[in-house]
């Protein structure tokens, strides 16, 4: 076989490699308060999705019951479950979740608020490492709460949406979930203010 030739088939195969790559679907993740969703990484780097666990899962094993809906975030696969309180409604998302395992909450809470158009604030941890974050951020394409947020009982903790879509599928954010924000939008109107919450 020619250089030339051998050069050709090369180039070719890195094009469709590299297509095949950039038009794979993102899978799930990101987290934090009136702050939240802010990446401490570089997003340019490759990372590994985990698209083997982004499959349906029954409610059963988690909830005793279903009362007001129930919302199942499971940070290893990186996906957001949704279920309604009469059963008949099934979602499953993917998600962006907190950068390392010290920004992680697991456990039970619940939707307290729901907020479209939100605003942010930075943490107090976050802008300690961060001092050059602005104060306050309000609603609109800047924000990093994206167009709608689910507030949860615990402090500084939210389901929310971004406009930086590279963070869904990923560990980009200080504590929060984020969801592309045309699901948010969805989960928005199905999930109600008291809908259980369950992070594993």
């Amino acid at each position: 076989m020619s250089d030339k030739l051998k050069t050709q088939l090369g180039r070719r195969a890195f094009l469709a490699t590299g297509a095949a790559f950039v038009s794979a679907p993102a899978l799930a993740q990101d987290v934090n308060d009136s702050s939240t969703t802010e990446v401490e990484r570089d997003l340019t780097e490759s990372v590994r999705r985990n698209t083997s666990s982004f499959r349906t899962m029954r409610w059963e094993p988690y909830f005793d019951n279903l009362t007001n809906g129930a919302i199942l975030v499971d940070i290893t696969s990186r996906a957001l479950h949704y279920w309604s309180d009469d059963g008949q409604t099934y979602k499953l998302y993917p998600s962006s979740v907190p950068l390392t395992e010290d920004l992680t909450r697991r456990g039970r809470t619940s939707v307290i608020r729901k907020v479209e158009g939100p605003s942010w604030r930075p943490t107090p941890a976050m802008r300690k490492r961060n001092p050059e974050w602005p104060e306050f951020v309000g609603p609109g394409p800047d924000n990093p709460l994206g167009t709608h947020a689910l507030y949860l009982s615990w402090t500084y903790y939210r389901i929310h949406g971004t406009h930086d879509t590279r963070k869904i599928g990923r560990r980009s954010s200080n504590g929060c979930v984020g969801l592309y924000n045309e699901h948010i939008a969805e989960l928005f109107n199905l999930a109600k203010v008291g809908t259980q919450v369950l992070l594993i």
